[in-house]
């Protein structure tokens, strides 16, 4: 049993901070999803719900995770709400868009990944990350590599569409039980 249907898409923006550079990467990559017809958006601001993912992602088919590296890692408010979910995680695919300094806030996403583990997510290999973001966005929100971001993006797309159809149809044949 399969179904063809666009995919929920919940983009989770972890950081919190006043004068947080988030909307911008969050706006980009927004834009570019909302151009597909594979998937159906809603957006998780932990600064306008502190700590609370639960409905979005237990609404979700996937997520995207839209991250920041603090120190060498990711927000702790963001794992004060991971830690406060659980189930709304099982069985999921979970993709990063990634900002920061030299890394681009890959160390960030690979702290994640073991946490997302432990909720029984499925983290996917592809992440759109972007070095010193806030050199290289400009007025207009867009990024200066059009051509390479846009593409880092549809390949993270591409492949977020194809685990959130098998997982969303493998989770209505069989139930995911932790």
């Amino acid at each position: 049993m399969t179904t063809n249907s666009p995919y929920q898409l919940a983009v989770v923006i972890s950081s919190v901070r006043e004068g947080r550079f988030a909307p911008v990467v969050a706006n980009w990559f927004l834009d570019r999803a909302k151009q597909r017809d594979d998937v159906t958006l809603s957006v998780i601001d932990l600064a306008e719900s502190p700590g609370d993912l639960s409905p979005g992602v237990a609404g979700a088919d996937a997520v995207v995770v839209i991250v920041p590296e603090y120190n060498h890692s990711y927000p702790g408010p963001l794992k004060t709400a991971l830690d406060a979910t659980g189930p709304e995680w099982h069985g999921k695919p979970v993709a990063f868009v990634s900002y920061g300094g030299i890394s681009g806030g890959l160390r960030a996403v690979e702290h994640l990944r073991p946490v997302f583990a432990e909720l029984h997510a499925a983290t996917i290999r592809e992440t759109v990350s972007f070095p010193y973001a806030w050199n290289h966005f400009g007025p207009d929100g867009e990024h200066d590599d059009f051509e390479g971001a846009s593409l880092a993006a549809t390949t993270l797309l591409n492949q977020l569409n194809w685990w959130a159809n098998a997982l969303r149809d493998a989770r209505q044949v069989r139930p995911y039980a932790a």
